[in-house]
């Protein structure tokens, strides 16, 4: 097993998990865990606070591993590496000082996200304190079902789950950028392509 630990800096509620040569996962909507979803080939997962530094542990192994004990919120779902250089990357910013998740080079691969302290400080900014945690387990694997582990403690991760499908992921950008979070994302999606007009 190989394991790393970084600050990952969180904007509007996430971080992802990209590949520079194209898509890593399908589209798995937040609705489903809570926790990790997919859109437009990037994986995200969802923190409560807003802005700020978050924990993140990379570990990477061989085989699939146990769950890990001691955390509230726990989902996977497959995914996929076209070049082997799977980064976890703050929305808008370089990535984080992590091994790739793609450890094994190219291929398909699994993705267990564990979380810790979402309901700490919801939607507020946190700077470099950090308040939320998380580990990310990765293994070579065949493409499964997502799959929602554990789900007890988090209520931002409950909320998350009772809310209609994409409701916070997705923008109908014809219908909703007359609202600031429809062009907050507008922007983000469209800086992330390198598109600053």
């Amino acid at each position: 097993m190989i394991t790393a630990t970084a600050p990952v800096f969180t904007e509007y509620h996430g971080f992802q998990i990209k590949d520079p040569e194209g898509p890593v996962a399908d589209d798995l909507d937040a609705s489903h865990n809570g926790l990790v979803s997919a859109y437009l080939g990037d994986i995200e997962v969802a923190t409560g606070i807003h802005t700020g530094d978050v924990e993140v542990t990379v570990e990477l192994h061989a085989e699939p591993p146990g769950p890990a004990e001691g955390w509230e919120e726990i989902a996977e779902l497959s995914w996929r590496s076209p070049s082997g250089e799977a980064l976890v990357t703050p929305l808008m910013h370089d990535p984080a000082d992590l091994p790739s998740l793609a450890w094994q080079g190219p291929g398909s691969y699994r993705l267990r996200v564990h979380a810790r302290g979402r309901d700490t400080a919801v939607d507020h900014a946190t700077g470099e304190n950090v308040v939320e945690f998380y580990l990310l387990q990765s293994w070579p694997a065949a493409p499964q079902e997502a799959l929602l582990v554990k789900a007890m403690t988090d209520g931002y991760g409950a909320g998350r789950r009772a809310g209609p499908p994409r409701d916070t992921l997705v923008i109908d950008h014809e219908d909703s950028l007359d609202t600031p979070s429809g062009r907050e994302r507008d922007i983000l999606r469209r800086a992330g392509r390198g598109d600053h007009s």
